[in-house]
């Protein structure tokens, strides 16, 4: 079974951040995180459309009814 445990390597050390292994031995595999990631970039709408968007239905439901949809029948 996998586990994971964060550590912080240092000069050729790990320093654990939470739990240890307790293993004399293992095999291990290694994923180096990026100390600054990019941050994630939000949409934004124009301002030139501040007011005047209209919402027509949302995401669970449709807009048109079920008798009017030509590829049902």
């Amino acid at each position: 079974m996998l586990k994971s445990y964060e550590a912080i390597y240092e000069q050729g050390q790990m320093k654990w951040l939470a739990d240890q292994p307790q293993v004399t031995s293992a095999r291990v595999i290694v994923t180096i995180l990026e100390e600054n990631p990019l941050p994630v970039k939000r949409r934004i709408s124009p301002n030139s459309l501040a007011g005047k968007a209209q919402i027509l239905g949302d995401i669970v439901g449709s807009i048109v009814n079920e008798e009017d949809w030509k590829c049902l029948k």
